[in-house]
């Protein structure tokens, strides 16, 4: 038989502010924002060579769930698993596995093929850390929020370098995506992608249809590459990108899309984070590989958080003056 402490779960622990995740235990029930969860396998290995577990995912995603949460809640979130860590495989999941906790609210999508879908929400602490527990390392949530998912509320530009290119050649690019977007007279956010690129996000007025938005963003990925062709490109297909150019991605504003959230752990092998970060850090220069889990807290911690005015209903561009 075996020992009883390999698998006993501490009490139920009941968090005031930031959930917190105990180490030193398999499992665990916590009361998280008035709701039960269980997390289970926390030591489990996610990434072996740096000595991080699961149960370290899930501390970092409930120190940071004050921030991240507002940006998740009310959108359908794709779940990608890795449930043997960052270098195992991974599924995509639209689902919501059931069962489930009753409190997991849902979006329902209907999709071409007439299936609808029930995608699951991050709508508080508790739903974040159920995600992740399932073995989501990234959070990819829609653009659109449930009550309308065909008009989006932002769009974006997704800065990927094609083989060749530097990410000294991504912020270069990053800041000439930055002029073109602000002289249309639209405000920039810009985070670090976590793995080789950067995002470059504009907060609009809901009201273009997910289509238009898209054609707008390839519209002008189009002229930024015409622009500047031997540094960037908007080449979609893979093999016919021209080497050392940085791909100007727009199709990632496509229905049904996603990209990895803001304060996402990614699955590279340094555990990097898509962070926020300032046009004035860009132009100095950064590297992806700074941001870590450990550092990003850090930030929010010094700074808040610095996308917090991607939420606000000030600002928003009103796109359709520009289609």
């Amino acid at each position: 038989m075996p020992a009883a402490s390999s698998r006993a779960r501490k009490p139920p622990t009941r968090s005031r502010g930031a959930a917190v995740v105990p180490e030193g235990v398999r499992d665990v029930d916590l009361t998280v924002a008035g709701h039960p969860v269980h997390l289970s396998n926390l030591a489990k290995p996610f990434w072996p060579a740096l000595g991080i577990t699961k149960g370290d995912l899930l501390r970092y995603y409930a120190a940071i769930a004050p921030v991240l949460v507002p940006h998740l809640k009310d959108r359908a979130m794709v779940m990608k698993r890795y449930p043997n860590g960052a270098r195992g495989k991974c599924f995509f999941m639209k689902r919501a596995p059931s069962p489930r906790p009753d409190w997991i609210e849902t979006c329902a999508i209907e999709h071409a093929s007439k299936s609808v879908i029930d995608f699951p929400m991050v709508q508080d602490a508790a739903a974040l850390l159920w995600v992740v527990n399932l073995g989501c390392i990234d959070l990819n949530q829609w653009y659109s929020r449930c009550d309308d998912i065909n008009r989006p509320d932002y769009l974006h530009f997704d800065l990927d370098p094609a083989a060749g290119a530097s990410f000294e050649r991504v912020l270069e690019v990053a800041i000439i995506v930055r002029d073109a977007l602000e002289k249309l007279g639209m405000h920039t956010y810009v985070k670090t992608s976590g793995a080789t690129g950067v995002h470059v996000y504009v907060p609009i007025v809901r009201g273009p249809l997910q289509k238009e938005v898209w054609k707008f963003a390839k519209a002008l990925a189009q002229h930024i590459a015409a622009d500047h062709p031997k540094i960037a490109t908007s080449e979609y297909i893979i093999a016919k990108r021209p080497r050392g150019r940085v791909f100007v991605d727009y199709n990632q504003n496509a229905w049904g899309k996603t990209l990895a959230s803001v304060y996402s752990v990614r699955p590279t092998k340094n555990a990097t984070v898509s962070t926020p970060v300032t046009w004035d850090e860009i132009e100095r220069g950064i590297r992806p590989e700074d941001f870590t889990m450990d550092v990003t807290l850090a930030r929010v911690k010094e700074h808040g958080d610095l996308w917090k005015g991607l939420l606000a209903a000030r600002g928003r561009v009103k796109l359709e003056k520009l289609l």
